[in-house]
């Protein structure tokens, strides 16, 4: 969000709902017609939008004849938008609660007797799209590392879009090193975004190790907690394919235990011979 009006859709109120808040924190109490005249709502809707706005908490209803409407403090509205948010999550985790042994009663007999059939290697990859699938995934995985954060990139340009985890990963104490590909190897407009983001890494997150490769880097992606006894770890890669666009790719996620080892003697393998720790 780059505009704090941004925060009236992120909370759901719609365009109507959001004109009317506005106009309300700048005229303060006012009546549903001056309200309308003021905003351009028709007045067959002002009404609704005035009610929606009431019975979520973010305007006082004052009455009279005719009644007048008032808006909550923004710091009010801030609170009972993420009150709601909880509440509603609530009763959605309830109502999941209540319908979880029928549920599973009937559909875990069914996943079961299809899983069966399943070989070993068919359940060594699952894959998702690049993009938003990808970044998520690769979110989750900073999320559940607990010592080990290992990232092969080129430039690292999602970098913005795991911040948040990245930032929780080194507050928990995950040891955390990136792997970058040397810019000499990068086009400029990669190299210098790769740039800005060693710069921000070196400034916000002083403890992460860098590295740059010297040579190519057939594969990138993130691996976590990887077990030397092949009893844990996980990972997500995406292979090079520089005639490919991303919108057309996919990543894949392993769990399995050996093969994410493996991917670490790489990481550890280029990390101590075919990198160096400056541009």
């Amino acid at each position: 969000m780059t505009d704090p009006s941004d925060v009236f859709e992120r909370v759901g109120l719609t365009e109507y709902e959001t004109t009317a808040v506005e106009e309300l924190l700048s005229l303060g109490r006012t009546t549903a017609p001056n309200l309308a005249e003021a905003t351009g709502i028709p007045k067959a809707r002002i009404y609704g939008v005035l009610d929606s706005l009431a019975d979520r908490g973010f305007v006082k209803v004052i009455p009279g004849r005719p009644k007048e409407y008032q808006p909550k403090s923004p710091e009010e509205i801030l609170d009972r938008a993420v009150e709601n948010r909880r509440q509603s999550y609530e009763s959605f985790a309830g109502d999941v609660a209540a319908q979880r042994d029928a549920f599973l009663a009937e559909y875990r007999p069914r996943y079961e007797r299809a899983s069966g059939d399943i070989s070993p290697t068919a359940e060594l990859f699952h894959v998702v799209d690049v993009g938003d699938p990808s970044e998520r995934e690769t979110r989750r995985l900073y999320d559940d590392a607990t010592e080990t954060l290992r990232i092969i990139t080129n430039s690292y340009a999602y970098q913005d879009s795991v911040d948040r985890a990245l930032a929780d990963a080194v507050e928990r104490g995950v040891d955390v090193a990136v792997l970058f590909l040397h810019p000499d190897r990068l086009p400029p407009e990669k190299a210098a975004v790769q740039a800005d983001i060693v710069d921000r890494l070196a400034s916000e997150y002083p403890d992460i190790g860098v590295r740059f490769s010297t040579e190519k880097l057939p594969w990138r992606g993130t691996l976590v907690d990887p077990s030397m006894d092949y009893e844990g770890g996980e990972a997500i890669l995406l292979v090079e394919e520089p005639d490919v666009p991303n919108h057309m790719r996919q990543a894949a996620l392993t769990e399995n235990g050996s093969f994410v080892a493996g991917m670490k003697r790489y990481f550890d393998l280029v990390w101590e011979h075919e990198s160096v720790p400056e541009p």
